[in-house]
């Protein structure tokens, strides 16, 4: 049994649950309850004009164990992560030096409650959750700074986007990289848009923002 993006109506004293048609494997503990996202990704067109390349599409399950209304229950959601890939010379040799992701996951609710670990997370804590996602060739991100915020309009409303500064390693040298998101809901999906860039190659600051404005989301496949 699967909602896709729809909230579970629960209700009852003394912690009873009564939920939708279908339900009942998931009231008597006997089955997960499922939650679907729509697939989130920057236009085709933006990727074209931007240099940027399809990676990955991946769909995985979040699988989350909650109480409620007094007993435990299973919860499983299905979460989309688009990843795209940008080619950089550096020093006489081409690299994947820039990486974009669009990550969408489920809104889950229950009992008027959000039993999504996500949901209270900041930027910062996103950025740390899905920063595997994009870290290419040059490996793992340290001494990760904020530096700064400001608005993108997105998906037809105002988004903040924080930037970040940090430290990676490329071709045996540590250099200084730029890291954006953004993190919203849209249509009952909680959406995260990550752009990652060596901070040498400024116009690839302009090119992660116009790839965030131009996501698109649910994708029609």
């Amino acid at each position: 049994m699967t909602l896709s993006r729809r909230s579970v109506l629960a209700t009852g004293a003394a912690g009873t649950l009564t939920l939708t048609a279908g339900c009942l494997g998931f009231v008597l503990g006997n089955e997960p309850l499922e939650f679907d996202a729509d697939q989130a990704a920057p236009a085709e067109g933006t990727l074209e004009n931007t240099g940027y390349s399809e990676e990955t599409v991946t769909q995985e399950t979040l699988e989350r164990t909650e109480e409620i209304g007094g007993v435990e229950r299973d919860f499983e959601a299905s979460i989309w992560t688009s990843t795209y890939l940008k080619a950089i010379d550096y020093r006489g040799q081409t690299r994947d030096g820039s990486a974009f992701a669009a990550v969408s996951v489920p809104g889950m609710e229950v009992v008027g409650r959000s039993v999504n670990p996500l949901d209270e997370m900041s930027n910062k804590e996103l950025l740390e959750e899905f920063l595997s996602e994009v870290d290419g060739e040059h490996g793992d991100i340290r001494d990760i700074q904020h530096e700064n915020s400001f608005s993108l309009e997105i998906l037809d409303d105002s988004r903040d986007v924080d930037t970040f500064v940090g430290e990676t390693d490329l071709e045996g040298e540590s250099i200084d990289v730029e890291i954006k998101i953004t993190s919203f809901d849209h249509e009952s999906d909680l959406l995260v848009l990550l752009g990652v860039f060596p901070e040498t190659f400024a116009q690839e600051s302009a090119n992660v923002e116009l790839l965030m404005e131009s996501a698109e989301h649910p994708v029609e496949n």
